[in-house]
């Protein structure tokens, strides 16, 4: 399932073409996604003018000048692909020379289209069909179920050291299993944990609330850097993520744990080998040296 740096670069693909767009028509193909569409999806945002696109955790937030937000998530395969519109507007995620292009999405997975006024034509594919969009009155989203026990944004301000004391304070349960608990951090996934804890040299399966001050420092620092570098090169493709320009994320070949089983520790002069392990039914990767 797409995490918080490619759900980010859609977002930032996505902006350009909607960001203060009138949507001339919205059509769901399909009664239903993971969840039924709302009464009245295509006519009620037909017409409407999109006042910015914001992330929130996984979710996509299209705030509406009608007092609606259209909701998007991607589930595991959803996609936007963007036909038309000025592609000069559109901003470019900064990555390598061989940063791959995804293979053209198969027509009989759109799901939804939308058209706007300045001619662009955006279609959200979807062949395993666990994304979902609604409409939600703005000014109830936050105490939406979707949103209301979230935690906080961890490139935002309100995540550092002393958020996570006190989110861990007593706690007996694995960091990893903590900070994938979306009530304690919002957004972050079983990739981007992995990568971070072995950059902070916490082993997955330690106490959260055994956790001190300076280690806890280290890791707020070790999930920004790993998100902000993923978010940098456009994501990670493990399956079937595309950005909405149809560019493969990069972030993969970047990875010093995560997959790497039975490889070297890419630390210098650790000398470990990265080994997995299953924590609640998800694959832990870490190093059995350096990660104490």
């Amino acid at each position: 399932m797409p995490e918080l740096p490619e759900v980010e670069t859609v977002r930032r693909g996505l902006e350009p073409v909607l960001a203060g767009a009138r949507l001339t028509r919205a059509e769901a193909r399909r009664p239903d996604l993971r969840f039924p569409f709302p009464d009245g999806f295509g006519q009620r945002l037909t017409g409407a003018r999109i006042e910015r696109l914001d992330r929130r955790a996984k979710y996509l937030l299209a705030p509406l000048d009608r007092g609606v937000t259209l909701v998007m998530h991607l589930g595991m395969t959803g996609r936007f692909e963007i036909v038309g519109g000025d592609p000069t507007s559109r901003s470019q995620t900064s990555v390598p020379g061989d940063f791959a292009l995804a293979a053209a999405p198969d027509p009989r997975h759109a799901h939804v289209v939308f058209e706007t006024e300045a001619g662009a034509r955006i279609t959200f594919y979807d062949p395993r069909r666990f994304g979902y969009m609604d409409l939600i009155a703005s000014d109830a989203l936050c105490a939406h179920p979707w949103f209301a026990g979230l935690g906080p944004e961890p490139l935002g301000k309100a995540f550092d050291a002393a958020h996570l004391a006190r989110a861990f304070e007593g706690r007996r349960a694995p960091v990893k299993a903590l900070l994938l608990d979306q009530r304690v951090v919002a957004g972050l996934g079983n990739i981007y944990v992995c990568e971070a804890l072995h950059r902070a040299g916490i082993d997955p399966a330690s106490a959260g609330g055994d956790l001190r001050r300076p280690r806890l420092t280290r890791l707020t620092r070790a999930i920004r850097e790993v998100l902000g570098e993923a978010i940098e090169a456009g994501g990670s493709t493990l399956r079937d993520f595309a950005s909405a320009e149809g560019a493969l994320g990069y972030f993969q070949h970047s990875f010093l744990v995560y997959g790497r089983e039975g490889e070297a520790c890419r630390r210098r002069g650790c000398g470990g080998t990265v080994k997995r392990q299953v924590q609640s039914g998800r694959s832990t990767f870490a190093c059995d040296t350096c990660q104490t």
